[in-house]
């Protein structure tokens, strides 16, 4: 059996042994394990190799259980960390994009995600299949309280390991103290304390050189 044959082979033999439904949701998980080798523009903190999809996806339902009492209005934390594992997955089709890119290529993100979340979704049963672009969908909006505290996990993490790490990423991109506020300003929907310290910490970060040069 060639590699090519494999996920076709493995989703008959689940479909045979325990049913449609089951070998549709094995294959969904079979087809995510690939988020593990979207690489990412942050860097871990011990500096030597930039952070996968999934350890990013990981890391955000962590901070979110961890800082949920900084939630700028009450929340539930099951949907709120249900989002969080399943934003980036339609990276595994559209790729990462780096918040600070301006390119042609970063504004035709969101039409290549929407295509992404079609296809990968829908490997899905029906109803879970709905269940779960549904939510994605709603973080994708970031109108509602949890899709908000989600987003600001999804900011203050990166900023996080950028502040960490010296500025290393924004010295790579050039990226400039302004443009961090800019982006960064989307956190106080969520969580107007997070908001506050990273703002602080783009003070401090300026004070101290981490950003890039124009």
């Amino acid at each position: 059996m060639s590699e090519a044959d494999a996920p076709s082979d493995f989703h008959k033999t689940i479909t045979d042994l325990g049913g449609a439904a089951l070998a549709d949701r094995l294959r969904f998980v079979t087809e995510i394990d690939k988020l593990k080798g979207i690489l990412r523009q942050t860097p871990l903190l011990d500096r030597s190799r930039k952070e996968n999809d999934a350890e990013h996806s990981w890391h955000l339902a962590m901070m979110a259980c961890v800082l949920a009492d900084y939630a700028a209005s009450e929340v539930d934390m099951l949907r709120v960390i249900r989002m969080l594992l399943i934003h980036d997955i339609v990276e595994i089709d559209a790729g990462d994009t780096f918040l600070y890119d301006t390119s042609a290529a970063a504004e035709a993100q969101e039409e290549k995600e929407q295509a992404a979340a079609d296809r990968i979704f829908g490997l899905l049963p029906e109803a879970q299949a709905k269940e779960f672009r549904t939510l994605w969908d709603e973080f994708e909006a970031h109108e509602s309280a949890d899709a908000q505290f989600a987003r600001a996990m999804d900011r203050t993490q990166p900023f996080l390991h950028n502040f960490l790490t010296e500025g290393m990423m924004w010295q790579q991109h050039g990226v400039q103290a302004d443009q961090v506020r800019k982006r960064m300003t989307v956190i106080a929907d969520g969580s107007p304390a997070l908001h506050d310290l990273v703002q602080s910490l783009i003070d401090e970060a300026e004070t101290r050189g981490y950003f890039g040069t124009a």
